[in-house]
């Protein structure tokens, strides 16, 4: 048997290509023996989000761990699914943060400036966020329902559409494809035509960012859209889809009990399992199209 001595060591990263990917060396372990061979890791990098209202100062929001990319359309985003602000059209401007202690996080900071005041009484997030931690706890379906006008009735997608749109959406991740390493969110259209996607370390921040992405070209609400993502179904990924209108939501994994219940309530499209050719429906079949048959019953 052998070891691996140095200088060989692991754990080491740079910089890659673009601020989105690093790489790294690593053992490959395989049949009791093992190889060294490079890498190539998703980023991942703290934001701290700021918001100024009128004629006030910037104030933290929160800070979430993220992959770098589309950072203003990952910060409005976030405020209109979180109900700090009620209207994209309140967004003026989305600005990068230098850091006078630390120059080296000036692409870490960002800052909306919006035309109206803002309230952060309860929505202040005083702890570093995960990538993954969505709503961390601080909404209520109730609210959530109060926030949300009724979905729109449509539109019709047949299921073979609706089927196909995960390997789509896999096919448009570029940086999934070098690491291996990230969720993906991407909007289409009722004829399975990909209108944006966006990719981040979390599923949430990857929903956030293309409704900002949205929000920023005031496309809301997104009532003829159909919301594809790359991981499983909380009730977050559904609050998010539901503040921006999407009527159908498409994910490759499970929902969650409460995913579906909320999904119901609100009239919302939801698939699950979306692979190999097929796929779950939980809820409101009456916008999926089957084969010969006209809308599912």
């Amino acid at each position: 048997m052998s070891v691996v001595r140095e200088p060989f060591r692991l754990g080491a990263v740079s910089t890659g290509s673009s601020s989105r990917t690093a790489t790294t060396r690593l053992l490959a372990l395989r049949g009791g023996g093992g190889s060294i061979r490079p890498d190539s890791l998703v980023v991942e990098e703290p934001l701290e989000l700021r918001v100024a209202g009128a004629g006030a100062p910037p104030e933290t929001v929160g800070v979430t761990m993220r992959t770098p990319g589309n950072d203003f359309e990952l910060a409005a985003g976030f405020l209109l699914t979180e109900g700090v602000l009620e209207r994209q059209e309140a967004i003026r401007r989305v600005r990068y943060c230098g850091l006078e202690e630390d120059e080296s996080q000036r692409y870490n900071v960002v800052t909306v400036d919006v035309d109206q005041p803002v309230e952060l009484a309860g929505r202040r997030r005083e702890t570093t966020m995960n990538a993954s931690c969505g709503l961390c706890g601080t909404a209520s379906l109730e609210l959530l329902e109060r926030r949300c006008p009724p979905l729109a009735a449509g539109p019709l997608v047949s299921a073979a559409t609706l089927l196909a749109l995960p390997d789509a959406l896999r096919r448009a991740q570029p940086v999934f494809e070098r690491t291996g390493g990230l969720h993906a969110a991407g909007l289409f259209d009722p004829d399975g035509l990909l209108l944006a996607v966006r990719e981040d370390i979390g599923r949430h921040n990857a929903v956030d960012k293309l409704i900002g992405w949205a929000a920023l070209q005031h496309r809301l609400p997104l009532s003829r859209q159909v919301l594809t993502v790359s991981g499983r179904l909380s009730f977050e990924i559904v609050q998010k889809a539901a503040v921006a209108g999407i009527p159908i939501l498409v994910a490759v994994s499970a929902p969650s009990s409460l995913a579906v219940a909320t999904a119901a309530r609100l009239s919302m499209t939801l698939l699950g399992f979306v692979r190999d050719g097929g796929g779950n429906l939980y809820s409101c079949p009456e916008r999926v199209l089957l084969e010969d048959e006209g809308p599912a019953n």
